[in-house]
Protein backbone atom coordinates (compact mmCIF):
# COMPACT_ATOMS: atom_id res chain seq x y z
CA UNK A 1 0.00 0.00 0.00
CA UNK A 2 1.30 3.39 -0.68
CA UNK A 3 1.37 4.52 3.06
CA UNK A 4 2.72 1.58 5.05
CA UNK A 5 1.90 1.94 9.20
CA UNK A 6 4.73 2.55 11.46
CA UNK A 7 5.81 -0.62 12.57
CA UNK A 8 4.06 -1.97 15.37
CA UNK A 9 5.42 -3.91 18.60
CA UNK A 10 6.54 -8.07 17.49
CA UNK A 11 2.90 -9.67 18.66
CA UNK A 12 3.94 -11.58 21.84
CA UNK A 13 2.21 -15.09 19.65
CA UNK A 14 4.11 -14.16 16.63
CA UNK A 15 7.57 -14.86 18.48
CA UNK A 16 6.02 -17.99 19.50
CA UNK A 17 5.25 -18.93 16.20
CA UNK A 18 8.55 -18.29 14.62
CA UNK A 19 9.61 -21.00 16.32
CA UNK A 20 7.77 -23.13 13.79
CA UNK A 21 10.26 -21.30 11.31
CA UNK A 22 12.97 -24.15 12.12
CA UNK A 23 10.82 -26.79 10.55
CA UNK A 24 10.35 -25.41 6.78
CA UNK A 25 12.32 -29.16 5.99
CA UNK A 26 9.97 -31.41 6.74
CA UNK A 27 7.38 -32.27 4.53
CA UNK A 28 3.67 -32.75 4.74
CA UNK A 29 1.83 -34.22 7.75
CA UNK A 30 5.17 -34.31 10.24
CA UNK A 31 5.62 -30.21 9.39
CA UNK A 32 2.00 -29.59 10.74
CA UNK A 33 2.88 -32.11 13.61
CA UNK A 34 5.75 -30.04 14.83
CA UNK A 35 4.24 -27.30 14.04
CA UNK A 36 1.36 -27.37 16.40
CA UNK A 37 3.60 -29.29 19.30
CA UNK A 38 5.93 -25.87 19.13
CA UNK A 39 3.11 -23.67 19.74
CA UNK A 40 1.27 -25.83 22.09
CA UNK A 41 4.37 -25.90 23.76
CA UNK A 42 5.15 -22.13 23.47
CA UNK A 43 1.61 -20.59 24.33
CA UNK A 44 0.61 -19.90 27.95
CA UNK A 45 -1.55 -22.17 29.67
CA UNK A 46 -2.31 -23.91 25.64
CA UNK A 47 -3.46 -26.85 26.38
CA UNK A 48 -3.87 -30.09 24.03
CA UNK A 49 -3.67 -29.17 20.05
CA UNK A 50 -4.94 -31.50 17.79
CA UNK A 51 -1.36 -32.31 15.42
CA UNK A 52 -1.08 -34.83 12.45
CA UNK A 53 -3.65 -34.65 9.24
CA UNK A 54 -3.30 -33.13 6.49
CA UNK A 55 -1.71 -29.72 5.70
CA UNK A 56 0.43 -28.03 2.81
CA UNK A 57 3.60 -27.23 2.99
CA UNK A 58 4.61 -23.30 2.23
CA UNK A 59 7.39 -21.61 0.98
CA UNK A 60 9.86 -20.45 3.92
CA UNK A 61 9.26 -16.77 4.89
CA UNK A 62 10.30 -14.01 1.76
CA UNK A 63 10.04 -16.55 -1.25
CA UNK A 64 6.16 -17.04 -0.88
CA UNK A 65 3.63 -13.38 -3.20
CA UNK A 66 4.63 -10.27 -1.20
CA UNK A 67 -12.23 -4.37 16.39
CA UNK A 68 -11.85 -4.91 19.92
CA UNK A 69 -11.20 -8.33 21.30
CA UNK A 70 -12.93 -8.74 24.33
CA UNK A 71 -13.93 -12.51 24.74
CA UNK A 72 -11.06 -15.41 25.57
CA UNK A 73 -8.17 -14.87 26.98
CA UNK A 74 -4.45 -15.74 26.42
CA UNK A 75 -2.40 -14.40 23.24
CA UNK A 76 -4.23 -16.25 20.37
CA UNK A 77 -7.42 -14.32 21.44
CA UNK A 78 -5.41 -11.46 20.03
CA UNK A 79 -5.55 -12.32 17.07
CA UNK A 80 -9.15 -12.00 16.29
CA UNK A 81 -10.25 -9.13 14.68
CA UNK A 82 -14.35 -9.28 15.21
CA UNK A 83 -14.61 -6.58 12.80
CA UNK A 84 -18.34 -6.08 12.09
CA UNK A 85 -17.60 -5.01 8.78
CA UNK A 86 -15.01 -8.39 8.22
CA UNK A 87 -16.59 -9.60 4.81
CA UNK A 88 -14.35 -12.58 5.02
CA UNK A 89 -15.76 -13.27 8.40
CA UNK A 90 -18.96 -15.58 9.52
CA UNK A 91 -20.62 -15.37 12.41
CA UNK A 92 -21.63 -12.83 15.19
CA UNK A 93 -19.12 -10.60 16.44
CA UNK A 94 -19.94 -11.50 19.83
CA UNK A 95 -19.74 -14.77 19.95
CA UNK A 96 -17.28 -16.03 22.96
CA UNK A 97 -15.09 -17.35 20.99
CA UNK A 98 -13.30 -17.06 17.44
CA UNK A 99 -11.59 -19.32 15.11
CA UNK A 100 -9.18 -18.05 12.75
CA UNK A 101 -8.08 -19.99 9.67
CA UNK A 102 -5.38 -19.18 7.38
CA UNK A 103 -5.96 -21.00 3.88
CA UNK A 104 -4.72 -20.81 0.15
CA UNK A 105 -7.20 -21.14 -2.53
CA UNK A 106 -4.97 -23.55 -4.27
CA UNK A 107 -4.15 -25.75 -1.36
CA UNK A 108 -5.56 -29.10 -1.12
CA UNK A 109 -5.91 -29.74 2.76
CA UNK A 110 -7.63 -26.49 2.90
CA UNK A 111 -10.44 -27.82 0.45
CA UNK A 112 -10.71 -30.62 2.37
CA UNK A 113 -11.20 -28.71 5.54
CA UNK A 114 -13.94 -26.59 3.50
CA UNK A 115 -16.15 -29.45 2.12
CA UNK A 116 -15.72 -32.02 5.23
CA UNK A 117 -15.35 -30.08 8.44
CA UNK A 118 -16.13 -26.29 7.97
CA UNK A 119 -20.20 -27.59 7.70
CA UNK A 120 -20.04 -29.12 10.55
CA UNK A 121 -18.23 -26.26 12.49
CA UNK A 122 -20.90 -24.00 11.60
CA UNK A 123 -23.89 -25.90 12.15
CA UNK A 124 -22.99 -26.57 15.56
CA UNK A 125 -20.90 -23.77 16.72
CA UNK A 126 -21.45 -20.29 14.29
CA UNK A 127 -24.81 -20.86 13.77
CA UNK A 128 -25.63 -20.82 17.28
CA UNK A 129 -23.86 -17.97 18.61
CA UNK A 130 -21.18 -19.61 20.22
CA UNK A 131 -18.12 -19.53 17.43
CA UNK A 132 -17.06 -16.58 15.23
CA UNK A 133 -15.31 -17.73 12.43
CA UNK A 134 -12.47 -15.31 10.85
CA UNK A 135 -10.57 -15.90 7.61
CA UNK A 136 -7.21 -14.98 6.52
CA UNK A 137 -5.85 -15.58 3.25
CA UNK A 138 -2.72 -16.20 2.13
CA UNK A 139 -1.01 -16.26 -1.22
CA UNK A 140 1.52 -19.03 -1.07
CA UNK A 141 1.42 -20.71 -4.19
CA UNK A 142 1.79 -17.92 -6.57
CA UNK A 143 -0.19 -15.36 -8.58
CA UNK A 144 -3.01 -17.64 -8.89
CA UNK A 145 -3.04 -17.60 -5.33
CA UNK A 146 -3.08 -13.96 -5.26
CA UNK A 147 -5.66 -13.96 -7.89
CA UNK A 148 -8.53 -16.37 -6.35
CA UNK A 149 -8.02 -14.40 -2.71
CA UNK A 150 -8.97 -11.10 -4.44
CA UNK A 151 -11.91 -12.95 -6.32
CA UNK A 152 -12.81 -13.84 -2.38
CA UNK A 153 -12.27 -10.42 -1.57
CA UNK A 154 -14.37 -9.09 -4.45
CA UNK A 155 -17.25 -11.26 -3.80
CA UNK A 156 -17.35 -10.88 -0.14
CA UNK A 157 -17.85 -7.08 -0.78
CA UNK A 158 -20.88 -7.73 -2.54
CA UNK A 159 -22.12 -10.12 0.58
CA UNK A 160 -21.35 -13.74 -1.13
CA UNK A 161 -17.96 -15.18 0.56
CA UNK A 162 -19.21 -17.72 2.70
CA UNK A 163 -20.55 -19.09 -1.03
CA UNK A 164 -17.69 -17.98 -3.32
CA UNK A 165 -15.69 -20.25 -0.88
CA UNK A 166 -17.81 -23.33 -1.12
CA UNK A 167 -18.00 -22.62 -4.87
CA UNK A 168 -14.03 -22.78 -5.35
CA UNK A 169 -13.33 -25.91 -2.58
CA UNK A 170 -15.83 -27.46 -4.26
CA UNK A 171 -14.06 -27.55 -7.28
CA UNK A 172 -10.82 -28.56 -5.69
CA UNK A 173 -9.08 -31.40 -7.11
CA UNK A 174 -8.44 -33.97 -4.35
CA UNK A 175 -4.48 -33.28 -5.10
CA UNK A 176 -2.41 -31.01 -6.09
CA UNK A 177 -2.88 -26.99 -7.25
CA UNK A 178 -5.11 -25.76 -9.60
CA UNK A 179 -5.06 -23.58 -12.15
CA UNK A 180 -7.26 -20.43 -11.29
CA UNK A 181 -7.48 -18.38 -14.29
CA UNK A 182 -9.83 -15.66 -14.62
CA UNK A 183 -12.70 -17.16 -16.93
CA UNK A 184 -13.19 -19.52 -13.96
CA UNK A 185 -12.66 -16.95 -10.60
CA UNK A 186 -15.58 -15.34 -12.46
CA UNK A 187 -17.63 -18.78 -12.74
CA UNK A 188 -17.15 -19.03 -9.19
CA UNK A 189 -18.95 -15.73 -8.45
CA UNK A 190 -21.85 -16.68 -10.89
CA UNK A 191 -21.90 -19.97 -8.96
CA UNK A 192 -21.46 -18.07 -5.56
CA UNK A 193 -24.38 -16.11 -6.83
CA UNK A 194 -22.78 -12.87 -6.54
CA UNK A 195 -25.31 -9.79 -7.87
CA UNK A 196 -22.97 -7.41 -9.88
CA UNK A 197 -20.62 -9.75 -12.09
CA UNK A 198 -19.75 -6.70 -14.30
CA UNK A 199 -18.64 -4.82 -11.22
CA UNK A 200 -16.93 -8.17 -9.74
CA UNK A 201 -14.92 -8.67 -12.68
CA UNK A 202 -13.79 -4.71 -12.59
CA UNK A 203 -12.56 -5.59 -8.61
CA UNK A 204 -10.27 -8.62 -9.63
CA UNK A 205 -7.88 -5.46 -11.40
CA UNK A 206 -7.92 -3.90 -7.77
CA UNK A 207 -4.73 -2.93 -6.51
CA UNK A 208 -6.32 -2.25 -3.05
CA UNK A 209 -7.19 -5.69 -3.05
CA UNK A 210 -4.24 -7.03 -4.11
CA UNK A 211 -2.44 -5.09 -1.46
CA UNK A 212 -4.99 -6.33 1.11
CA UNK A 213 -3.73 -9.99 -0.13
CA UNK A 214 -0.11 -9.66 0.05
CA UNK A 215 -0.42 -7.94 3.43
CA UNK A 216 -2.52 -11.02 4.48
CA UNK A 217 0.38 -13.18 3.50
CA UNK A 218 3.17 -11.22 5.17
CA UNK A 219 1.17 -11.19 8.26
CA UNK A 220 1.35 -14.77 8.59
CA UNK A 221 4.85 -15.10 7.55
CA UNK A 222 5.58 -12.62 10.20
CA UNK A 223 3.66 -14.96 12.80
CA UNK A 224 5.16 -17.95 11.09
CA UNK A 225 2.77 -19.62 9.88
CA UNK A 226 4.37 -22.41 7.20
CA UNK A 227 1.54 -24.77 6.56
CA UNK A 228 -2.28 -24.46 5.91
CA UNK A 229 -4.97 -24.95 6.65
CA UNK A 230 -4.00 -23.54 9.80
CA UNK A 231 -6.35 -22.88 12.78
CA UNK A 232 -6.04 -20.82 16.59
CA UNK A 233 -8.71 -20.68 18.85
CA UNK A 234 -7.90 -19.34 21.74
CA UNK A 235 -4.57 -19.99 23.29
CA UNK A 236 -4.52 -23.00 21.08
CA UNK A 237 -4.18 -23.88 17.23
CA UNK A 238 -4.86 -26.83 14.56
CA UNK A 239 -2.78 -27.71 11.75
CA UNK A 240 -3.91 -29.77 8.86
CA UNK A 241 -6.98 -31.42 7.98
CA UNK A 242 -8.10 -32.05 11.30
CA UNK A 243 -10.91 -34.69 12.07
CA UNK A 244 -13.87 -32.98 13.67
CA UNK A 245 -13.32 -34.25 16.68
CA UNK A 246 -10.27 -32.64 17.04
CA UNK A 247 -12.18 -29.61 16.33
CA UNK A 248 -14.55 -29.99 18.44
CA UNK A 249 -12.33 -30.38 21.51
CA UNK A 250 -10.76 -27.22 20.76
CA UNK A 251 -13.54 -25.16 20.41
CA UNK A 252 -15.44 -26.91 23.47
CA UNK A 253 -12.08 -26.52 25.88
CA UNK A 254 -12.56 -22.84 24.68
CA UNK A 255 -15.79 -22.06 25.41
CA UNK A 256 -15.37 -23.55 28.62
CA UNK A 257 -12.61 -21.41 29.43
CA UNK A 258 -14.92 -18.39 28.47
CA UNK A 259 -17.61 -19.52 30.37
CA UNK A 260 -19.57 -21.03 27.94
Amino acid sequence: MSNSPAPKPVHPLARKLRLARILNVVLGAVTAFLLVVVIAQSVPNAGQAAAGGGATQTPAAGEAGAGENTAGSGAGSELAKRDPNDPLAIGDVDAPVVLVEWADFRCPFCAVVTNQTLPTIFEEYVEQGLVRYEFRDVAFFGDESVDAAVAARAAGEQGRFPEYLEAVFAAAPEKGHPDMPREKLVGFAAEAGVPDLAKFEQDLDRADLRDAVLASTAEAQKLGVTSVPFFVAGDQAIAGAQAIENFRALLDEQLAAAGE
